[in-house]
């Protein structure tokens, strides 16, 4: 085992702490929050910052030591990146969706509802309906 610098390892216990912190705070906001709708927020922020920071705190460690290169952290960062706010955006559609066909909740019609644009009558346009 090789050994690391001390300011190596308080980077790292702080940055693995501080991601722990990151994580605890996502789960204690999603038990909290009140509605879907602000519950959904809290875990795909925590767990997101929580991810970051952990891995960071993962690559510095294993590239200061000489172990490996940090190419698993690397990945797993874009991944997280990429796939929480997509699946954050897919659930919270998905139940804007479902509360708007059964009326359900205090969600009102036009607040983030697709603007369809509907064509203009031929007679608006100027041509003839002949």
């Amino acid at each position: 085992m090789s050994e690391v610098p001390v300011w190596v390892a308080v980077v790292v216990g702080a940055l693995s702490v501080l991601g722990g912190l990151f994580t605890f705070l996502g789960c204690l906001g999603m038990a909290r929050f009140n509605s879907f709708y602000a519950r959904v927020h809290a875990p795909t922020l925590g767990t997101s910052m929580g991810c970051i920071t952990i891995s960071l705190a993962s690559a510095i460690y294993f590239t200061v030591s000489g172990q490996r290169p940090a190419v698993h952290e690397v990945l797993i960062l874009m991944f997280v990146s990429v796939t929480t706010p997509v699946t954050l955006m897919l659930l919270a559609r998905a139940a804007l969706y479902r509360d708007r066909s059964e009326h359900n909740g205090d969600v009102p019609n036009e607040v983030g509802q697709d603007v369809v644009v509907q064509p203009a009558p031929e007679q608006a346009l100027g041509r003839s309906a002949s």
